[in-house]
């Protein structure tokens, strides 16, 4: 039987000041001691020792920091965190690249508007910038101060301190603003949804410092201001973030960021989507960075689509190279859920990866669907094409090591 406690959904200020106090880490450390917190037996061992605000706020700050740990490895467990900061934080390979470009454009001071736990301001301080951070919420600016020795941290409403923090500053001063993109329904892609809300948001990208906003990775492409530079970010391939930027050096225009390849594309304002031809020797899967910033004609000149609205690209060709993965089609087959299931059967599949673009499919259903059973290994490719839904049967390339 498990017990699970929680932060009420605002740590109180003096909560905050208690478990970042010495009592407070003597608790904190004795619930990480815990071999399972989320325990009725931890419950109870922590309240034998602690008061039981006390004991609930150690056990979840415990708990914050192990799902930290996992998301961004073990430099999160030494921080302080809410609920909110874990689930927006900067991913440290990500906050170390903007803090890269930003001193690499010149930047030699931060003000952080939203800084949450200070991931994003920490690498700044690690890059040897100044920083100011603030945030609106008492408990978190509380944890903030004590992420980031060497800022100074404020608690304080952006859209009232933001003006007076940069007065006089000019672009050598970059304002890193990341709205809080959660409701009470969850994680939101809306604009009108942030927090700071999206008005103020423009008038950072249009003031007269240097600025960095973040959003997130399904931010609405038609909306974004064309003044800045928007940059989406993938690590490992996957999708991140997408990152307007006002600095030094970086023009209007869109680009994908890799990591931890390092690989920056930018797409061509005006150049044409590849043409729409019926499927190569070769189908190609861009990293979604790519894909997102529209630059998926820098992967390698004469590709075209399988179908339009498609990410997947084809070829006659190998392509090698970091922006996209290469399979080669083994066998191209019907969609449908009968003859794929006969295709497992005859070739006793009984590891089977299924990708999909643009069908209204759920790859872990149909997985179950088709019941494979035996020793061998497929990958299946399903997309929509000039001649309708197909599946592919294809052997991914080795991609080049970063």
């Amino acid at each position: 039987m498990s017990a699970r406690l929680e932060y009420p959904a605002r740590v109180h200020i003096e909560l905050a000041r208690r478990l970042t106090g010495p009592e407070g880490a003597e608790a904190v450390a004795a619930a990480e001691a815990l071999p399972d917190p989320d325990s009725l037996a931890a419950a109870e061992a922590m309240r034998a020792a602690f008061d039981p605000e006390l004991a609930a706020a150690a056990l979840t700050q415990a708990g914050l920091r192990a799902r930290a740990r996992r998301r961004m490895g073990p430099g999160a467990a030494r921080l302080w965190w809410t609920p909110d900061s874990v689930e927006q934080a900067s991913r440290p390979a990500v906050s170390r690249w903007r803090a890269a470009r930003l001193v690499a454009a010149g930047i030699t001071r931060v003000v952080d508007l939203a800084c949450g736990a200070g991931v994003d301001a920490l690498a700044c301080l690690d890059a040897g910038l100044d920083v100011t951070a603030v945030d609106i919420d008492p408990a978190t600016a509380e944890f903030a101060a004590r992420n980031l020795p060497g800022a100074r941290v404020l608690c304080a409403d952006a859209t009232r301190v933001g003006a007076d923090l940069t007065a006089g500053a000019d672009g050598r001063t970059a304002v890193l603003l990341d709205p809080a993109r959660r409701t009470a329904r969850g994680r939101s892609w809306r604009l009108a949804d942030l927090r700071p809300g999206w008005g103020f948001v423009q008038d950072v990208l249009a003031g007269p410092t240097s600025a960095v906003v973040r959003l997130g990775p399904g931010a609405p492409t038609e909306a974004l201001p064309e003044a800045a530079e928007a940059v989406w970010v993938s690590e490992h391939h996957e999708l991140v973030e997408c990152g307007l930027w006002r600095i030094p050096g970086a023009g209007p225009g869109r680009a994908a960021q890799l990591l931890p390849s390092g690989a920056l594309v930018r797409a061509e304002p005006d150049a044409p989507a590849p043409p729409v031809r019926a499927p190569g020797r070769y189908v190609l899967e861009p990293d979604p960075a790519v894909s997102r910033a529209g630059a998926s004609a820098a992967i390698a000149p004469g590709l075209w689509r399988l179908a339009e609205r498609v990410a997947y690209l084809s070829c006659d060709e190998p392509v090698h190279g970091p922006l996209a993965d290469c399979f080669e089609v083994l066998e191209e087959l019907d969609a449908g859920p009968a003859a794929l299931r006969a295709w497992v059967r005859a070739h006793r599949v009984g590891v089977l990866e299924i990708k999909k673009r643009a069908l209204d499919l759920d790859p872990a259903q149909l997985r179950r669907r088709l019941r494979p059973s035996g020793p061998n290994r497929a990958t299946l490719l399903l997309s929509p094409t000039t001649g309708g839904a197909r599946a592919f049967v294809v052997r991914r390339l080795e991609r080049p090591a970063p």
